[in-house]
């Protein structure tokens, strides 16, 4: 029959205490004695026992010595070490435990003590490992349940997102269209090694999802702007301007009920600065440079390419060559000079997504 017995290792130059502590343990445990913190090491090499009652005050090689050695090393980091010393000083005590040590008992210790506080901790280890194999088992299942919970979240994204959309009847397809263009954007930022301070920490998922919410504020024009059959007037426009700032706040609405910041710090900064130019003239904050987040100066570029390809009732829709054009003409005044450099690279690709509509 498999040997079910907890191995202990009783580490101390005394021979009595080796003898006492081996008597008062081993009709329970498996019970290794070892004078020496060199030894014990020897001995690791073949047996990795449930605990460690490691002597502090040893000669050459001192109990605090040997558990900093057993902490740094990845196959016995694990193992719990009791301290056993002749010291009873606070000092000591907190030393030892905060080298790792899960106890501290001093000698001479009561046999009847030393079993249950050994019983305790033994418990408490069992316990752990048994909690982390539970864990285990139900990764797969909280991976599962994790994926649902996206996929429920991007269903409820693109809900919202059509709803605006559907709201603005022009611009149908813009904003899947706009999620497809900063997936080449972002890709080929990486692959030329762009910004790559900025994006390093970019979780692409979380990255293309919150672009839906860019024009959300939207949700918040009156129809008789939102859906006007002609150009705006100069206060019409100002008007629609605030789409940026009412999705802004809608968003950090939504942010006082999570605690999921990462995503809807995207969502945020797109729908606020996506309308910010290079040089300044852009709106809400009239931002400049590199004060634009990358994610805004991003969807500028996006956003103003698939509206010059879009039909609208004031104007014609231009074709490709004319708006990579305009783009063109607009590097360091609407947009930023190197991803307009990045976007002339790619813009066959964008191409090809537009011939699809």
């Amino acid at each position: 029959m498999e040997n079910t017995r907890k191995k202990i290792i009783l580490v101390d130059d005394n021979i009595t205490n080796l003898t006492v502590g081996k008597n008062t343990l081993i009709d329970k445990y498996d019970v290794f004695t070892i004078p020496s913190g060199e030894k014990l090491f020897k001995i690791l090499e073949k047996v990795i026992p449930d605990l460690i009652l490691l002597d502090v005050e040893m000669p050459e090689m001192s109990g605090y010595d040997v558990i900093k050695i057993l902490k740094r090393q990845k196959e016995t980091a694990h193992i719990p070490v009791i301290f056993l010393t002749a010291k009873s000083d606070t000092g000591s005590e907190l030393e030892g435990l905060s080298l790792g040590a899960i106890d501290y008992i001093t000698k001479p210790f009561s046999p009847p003590l030393l079993l249950k506080r050994i019983e305790v901790h033994l418990l408490v280890e069992t316990q752990k490992l048994e909690l982390k194999e539970y864990n285990d088992n139900l990764q797969e299942m909280v991976m599962e349940k994790t994926r649902e919970v996206l996929n429920l979240q991007n269903a409820i994204l693109k809900t919202v997102s059509e709803l605006v959309e559907c709201r603005d009847s022009v611009t149908g397809g813009h904003i899947e269209r706009t999620q497809n263009y900063l997936q080449i954007l972002l890709r080929a930022l990486r692959e030329q090694n762009l910004y790559s301070e900025e994006t390093v920490g970019w979780d692409n998922d979380f990255f293309f999802q919150s672009a839906q919410l860019h024009d959300l504020g939207k949700i918040a024009i009156r129809d008789s702007i939102l859906l006007k059959p002609g150009k705006l007037t100069e206060e019409e426009f100002n008007e629609m301007k605030k789409h940026t700032t009412f999705g802004v706040h809608v968003i950090e609405k939504i942010a006082e009920s999570t605690t999921e910041q990462t995503f809807l710090n995207h969502a945020k900064i797109f729908a606020g600065t996506h309308h910010e130019k290079w040089d300044g003239s852009g709106y809400p904050g009239g931002l400049r440079e590199k004060n634009i987040p990358l994610q805004g100066r991003m969807m500028a570029i996006v956003d103003v390419y698939d509206a010059l390809l879009s039909e609208r009732p004031y104007k014609e829709a231009f074709s490709h060559e004319e708006a990579v054009k305009i783009i063109q003409d607009s590097k360091g005044t609407h947009f930023d000079p190197v991803l307009v450099d990045l976007f002339l690279s790619v813009a066959g690709e964008f191409e090809a997504i537009q011939r699809k509509v």
